[in-house]
C-alpha cells in the first residue's frame, strides 16, 4: 500500500505532490531554450508517457542523443519522471506548464524586498482580459 505525501512548500510543482517530508526541491528549476522545447513536448501530452525517440521525432532539428541528455537533465530537475517499460524508458512531465510558470512567478515575487510593489507593477502591465482572469481567480467579479 502506498501513501501519497504532500509537502508544505508553497512552490511545490509536483502534480500530484510526490515530495517526501522535507525533501521537496521544487521551485528552483530554470529552463534553458532546448530544455523548454523538450518539456513543451511533454506538457502538450499531459498524462502520457513518451519515449526519448517520440520527443526527438517532434524536434527533428536536434540529434536523438541531445534530446536524451536534455530529458535526463529534466529528470534531475524533477520536472520529468522516467519509468522503465521493459527495455524502453518512458518520460512524462511531473506537472504542467502553468504550474511551472506559477512557481517561477511565486519565486520571483519571494525574491524581492518589496513584493507589494512588484505585484502592483505586475498588475499595471496586464491586459484587460488577464485582469479579468485574475479577478475571477481571486473571487472578485470585478467592476
Amino acid at each position: 500500500m502506498s501513501t501519497t505525501s504532500t509537502c508544505d512548500n508553497p512552490m511545490c510543482s509536483c502534480d500530484p505532490c510526490a515530495c517526501e517530508g522535507d525533501a521537496c526541491a521544487c521551485g528552483s528549476a530554470r529552463l534553458g531554450d532546448l530544455e523548454r522545447r523538450v518539456i513543451d513536448v511533454l506538457w502538450e501530452q499531459p498524462g502520457h508517457e513518451l519515449t526519448g525517440r517520440d520527443v526527438a521525432n517532434v524536434l527533428p532539428v536536434y540529434a536523438y542523443t541531445t534530446v536524451a541528455t536534455v530529458l535526463d537533465r529534466l529528470v534531475h530537475k524533477k520536472l520529468v519522471r522516467r519509468r522503465m517499460d521493459g527495455r524502453t524508458i518512458r518520460f512524462a512531465a511531473t506537472g504542467t506548464g502553468a504550474t511551472h510558470a506559477a512557481t517561477l512567478m511565486r519565486e520571483a515575487l519571494g525574491s524581492t524586498r518589496d513584493p507589494d510593489a512588484a505585484l502592483v507593477r505586475f498588475a499595471e502591465g496586464v491586459s484587460p482580459s488577464e485582469a479579468d482572469v485574475l479577478r475571477r481567480a481571486l473571487g472578485d467579479p470585478g467592476t
